[in-house]
C-alpha cells in the first residue's frame, strides 16, 4: 500500500491535472486511467472528446469513502498525460467526417468518389487512434498495472480491448450500453462508435463473450447477428424492466447476468447505458435505462461473485452544450461558464462511475 506524503483525503480537493486530484504517479500506483480525447465519428450530438476534462475537472468534488471497497483506492490510481494530439486529430477528422454525415443524411451515397476520399482519410485517422490507445495501454499492462480508459466516444475502447488481448487468452466483456454497437461500420466509418463491439469480436478472439445489459435503441440486424452469436448475449433493457415488474429483485437479475461471463472481466461503460436524468448531454441519449445505483450494485455483484475486473473503460461522457445548443469544445470554457449542476451532471456522473470502476476493479484484483 502507498503512503501518501502532504495529501488529505479527507480535505479539500486538489486541482493537479489528475483524477481526483490523486497523488500517484503512473510508475508507483496499481491503477492508471488513460484518457482518449476522441469523437470523429459520432452521428448525434457531439463533445466527448472533452469528456475526459470535464472528468477531471469533476472529479476533485468526489469524497473518497466507499463503503462497497473500502480504502482499495489508497493501492494508487494514477493519471497517464492526456495526449493533446489526439484531441486536435479529433477536431481536424471531425470536420471531414460532418460532411460525410450530411452528405449521406442529404441522400448521397457511400459510393460517390468524393465521399470515398473522405471515408479513406477518416477511417486511417481511427486506425492510428486505436493503435495509439492501444500502445499507452500496452505500455503499462507489460509493467504489470491495471488500466482504465476514459473516453471520448465509444470506438476509443477498441485499443484498450486489443490491448488486453495480447494479454489475456480468455476474458469476457460486461458492456453497459443504450445501443449494441454492433453493426459492420456504420456510415462507411469502419472504426465508429456504433461498430466497436462488432471490431472487437471480429479482432480480438481473446473476447470469449459479450454480455450487453440495458441496450435498448438497436436495429434488427444488429438483434440477428447477437442471436447468430455464441459470443454474444444480451439483456435489453425491457426485459430487465419486465422481470422487475413481474417480481424479480435487481440482485437476482444481477447475479443471472454476471452467472454469464468468464472468471476475467473488461467492463465498457457507455453512460447512455443510464437513464438520461444522468447523462442528458451524451451524444445519443435514449429514453429508459439503468439508475445509477442499479449500475453500480451490477459491477459490485461482478467482484462478490469472485469474478477480477482486469480493465475497463468510462465512455460517451460529454460537457454540456452553450446557449446556443452547440457544445462547447473548449474546456476553459467548460471550466469557467456560469452553469448550473444540472450542467453538469453528465461529468458528475462519470467521475462517480469512474470511482466505482477503480475502487471496484483494485478490490477484485486484491491478494
Amino acid at each position: 500500500m502507498i503512503e501518501e506524503q502532504n495529501f488529505n483525503p479527507d480535505g479539500v480537493g486538489v486541482d493537479n491535472g489528475n483524477y481526483f486530484g490523486l497523488p500517484y504517479t503512473p510508475e508507483e500506483a496499481a491503477l492508471v486511467l488513460v484518457s482518449a480525447p476522441w469523437d470523429v465519428t459520432v452521428s448525434y450530438g457531439e463533445g466527448t472528446a472533452y469528456g475526459p476534462d470535464a472528468i477531471i475537472d469533476a472529479s476533485t468534488q468526489l469524497d473518497f469513502y466507499d463503503p462497497m471497497t473500502d480504502d482499495a483506492w489508497r493501492a494508487g490510481i494514477a493519471t497517464e498525460r492526456v495526449d493533446d494530439e489526439l484531441l486536435e486529430e479529433s477536431q481536424r477528422l471531425r470536420a471531414q467526417a460532418e460532411k460525410v454525415i450530411r452528405f449521406l443524411e442529404e441522400g448521397g451515397s457511400e459510393t460517390d468518389e468524393h465521399i470515398q476520399k473522405r471515408l479513406a482519410t477518416v477511417n486511417a485517422g481511427c486506425r492510428a487512434m486505436n493503435d495509439n490507445v492501444a500502445a499507452q495501454c500496452r505500455k503499462w499492462l507489460d509493467k504489470g498495472k491495471l488500466v482504465g480508459l476514459v473516453g471520448g466516444d465509444h470506438s476509443t475502447s477498441y485499443g484498450a480491448v486489443k490491448a488486453l488481448g495480447e494479454k489475456y487468452d480468455d476474458f469476457g466483456i460486461l458492456h453497459i450500453d443504450a445501443h449494441c454497437d454492433l453493426r459492420d461500420s456504420y456510415e462507411g466509418f469502419e472504426f465508429s462508435h456504433a461498430s466497436v463491439m462488432f471490431n472487437i469480436l471480429r479482432d480480438v478472439p481473446s473476447v470469449k463473450k459479450i454480455v450487453q445489459v440495458g441496450v435498448r435503441d438497436f436495429s434488427r440486424g444488429e438483434v440477428e447477428f447477437a442471436r447468430a452469436s455464441q459470443r454474444v448475449e444480451m439483456f435489453d433493457d425491457m426485459t430487465l424492466a419486465g422481470n422487475e415488474f413481474c417480481g424479480q429483485t435487481w440482485d437476482e437479475q444481477c447475479r443471472h447476468i454476471v452467472e454469464r461471463l468468464p472468471q476475467n472481466v473488461y467492463v465498457s461503460f457507455d453512460i447512455d447505458g443510464l437513464s438520461f436524468d444522468n447523462c442528458p448531454h451524451t451524444g445519443t441519449p435514449v429514453c429508459g435505462g439503468l439508475s445509477f445505483n442499479k449500475a453500480v450494485w451490477l459491477l459490485r455483484t461482478i467482484v462478490e461473485s469472485g469474478r477480477r475486473i482486469i480493465g475497463f473503460d468510462v465512455v460517451e461522457v460529454a460537457p454540456a452544450p452553450d446557449g446556443s445548443g452547440k457544445a462547447l469544445i473548449n474546456i476553459d470554457l467548460v471550466k469557467t461558464a456560469p452553469m448550473s449542476d444540472k450542467e453538469h451532471i453528465d461529468a458528475i456522473t462519470g467521475a462517480r462511475i469512474l470511482w466505482r470502476l477503480c475502487c471496484l476493479a483494485l478490490k477484485s484484483n486484491q491478494k
